[in-house]
C-alpha cells in the first residue's frame, strides 16, 4: 500500500532577504514568525496529512534542520546534498528514496501559510489526482498583480501554461484575465510518475542523479557524483514540459516570504509596529524616527544595516550578489 510523504526542499539561501538570512542561517531556519521558523511551521503544517518526512538538505544547512526535527521529536529520512544541483535533482533523490507507489508531497521550507483547513483540502484534492497518475501543482488565487511570482495558466484543473516572473503590465494583464495562478512551486504525484517523466526528458539529470543516490553513504552524497548531475530546475526539466500535469487552484492564504515586501505584509498581519507612515524596523530595539519617507524599511543586524522602499524590495538580490561577487563576509 502506497505511503503520503512529505518532501521539503531546504536548500535555499534567501537572497533577497539580506542581511537577515545569511549562509549560515537561510530564511527558512530564522525565528521570525512567532518565535518559529518557516522551516519548523512547514513540518508542523503537514504533520496530520502526511505518514512520513523526507528532508533534501545540503551539507551547509542539514544541521539546522536536525535541530528543529529533534525537538520536535521526529525521525524523518534525511537527503544531504554535497553541493546543490537544483530542483530536479533535489526532488529525484526524494522519489529514488521512496516506493514506487508512494504519493509525495513537495514543498519548499520557506513559505508561510494561513487558512490550513483549505491548504488541507488542497493537499487531498491532489492526492486523489496523483493517484491516478497525474503530476498535480497548486496555483494559488492572485490578490495582486505580483512581480516576484511565476503564474499558471489554466481551464478548470488542466495547466494551459506556465510563466516566468512578469513585469508590472504583464502581471496586471494576467489578473484581468482571471485564469492565471500563482505558482506556489509545490507538487504531488507518485515517486515513479515523476522518475518516468523525469527520465523521458532530462535522461542525463535522471541517470546521475541515480547514480549519486545509489552510491550514496547513509543519505549524504558524494561531491563527485553530485558534481556530474546537470543543474536544472524541475520546472523547466519536467513540469514545463509534462503532458500529465494538473493544477489544484487553491484559496489559501499563501506568500513565499521571498522579499521584504512579502514579510512587511506578513508582519503588518500580525500586529508589527509601523509609523503613520508605514514605515517599519525590523530588528531595531533603538528608538528610531522616519522623516520625509513613506513605506521604508529598516532592518538591523548586528554587522549590516539595510534600508529599503517597500515597493523595491526585489532589488535586494542585487546587494547579495554584488556581496558574493567578492566574497564577503556579510553573506556567511
Amino acid at each position: 500500500m502506497e505511503k503520503i510523504k512529505h518532501v521539503i526542499l531546504t536548500g535555499g539561501v534567501g537572497s533577497r532577504l539580506w542581511p537577515l538570512s545569511r549562509k549560515s542561517k537561510p530564511k527558512q531556519y530564522i525565528k521570525l514568525f512567532k518565535g518559529k521558523s518557516l522551516f519548523e511551521l512547514t513540518i508542523k503544517r503537514n504533520l496530520q496529512i502526511t505518514n512520513e518526512v523526507i528532508i533534501v538538505g545540503n551539507i551547509d544547512n542539514c544541521h539546522l534542520s536536525d535541530e528543529v526535527v529533534n525537538s520536535l521529536g521526529i525521525q524523518p529520512t534525511n537527503i544531504i546534498e554535497a553541493t546543490p544541483r537544483n530542483t530536479a535533482a533535489a526532488i529525484a533523490f526524494a522519489a529514488f528514496a521512496a516506493n514506487s507507489n508512494d504519493i509525495l508531497v513537495v514543498t519548499p521550507s520557506d513559505h508561510i501559510i494561513k487558512k490550513e483547513d483549505l491548504y488541507e483540502q488542497a493537499i487531498n484534492k491532489a492526492i486523489v489526482q496523483a493517484k491516478n497518475g497525474n503530476i498535480v501543482t497548486f496555483g494559488i488565487q492572485p490578490t495582486k498583480p505580483e512581480t516576484g511570482y511565476g503564474y499558471i495558466e489554466f481551464n478548470k484543473n488542466d495547466v494551459v501554461s506556465f510563466r516566468e516572473k512578469p513585469n508590472k503590465d504583464t502581471a496586471e494583464y494576467f489578473i484581468e484575465q482571471g485564469n492565471f495562478l500563482w505558482n506556489s512551486g509545490m507538487f504531488c504525484f507518485k515517486a515513479s510518475v515523476f522518475l518516468e517523466e523525469l527520465k523521458q526528458f532530462e535522461p542525463l539529470v535522471y541517470e546521475k542523479a541515480k547514480y549519486a543516490w545509489e552510491n550514496a553513504t547513509n543519505g549524504k552524497l558524494k561531491i563527485e557524483d553530485s558534481k556530474k548531475i546537470p543543474s536544472i530546475s524541475v520546472d523547466y526539466a519536467v513540469m514545463e514540459r509534462s503532458k500529465k500535469m494538473k493544477v489544484v487552484p487553491s484559496i489559501f492564504e499563501w506568500s513565499d516570504l521571498g522579499s521584504f515586501e512579502s514579510i512587511y505584509d506578513y508582519l503588518i498581519s500580525i500586529g508589527h509596529a509601523t509609523d503613520s507612515n508605514g514605515n517599519m524596523t525590523i530588528g531595531v530595539e533603538a528608538y528610531t524616527a522616519f522623516i520625509g519617507l513613506k513605506n521604508t524599511i529598516f532592518i538591523h543586524t548586528e554587522d549590516a544595516n539595510l534600508i529599503l522602499q517597500k515597493e523595491n524590495a526585489q532589488d535586494v538580490k542585487k546587494i547579495y550578489t554584488a556581496l558574493d561577487r567578492v566574497n564577503s563576509r556579510l553573506l556567511d
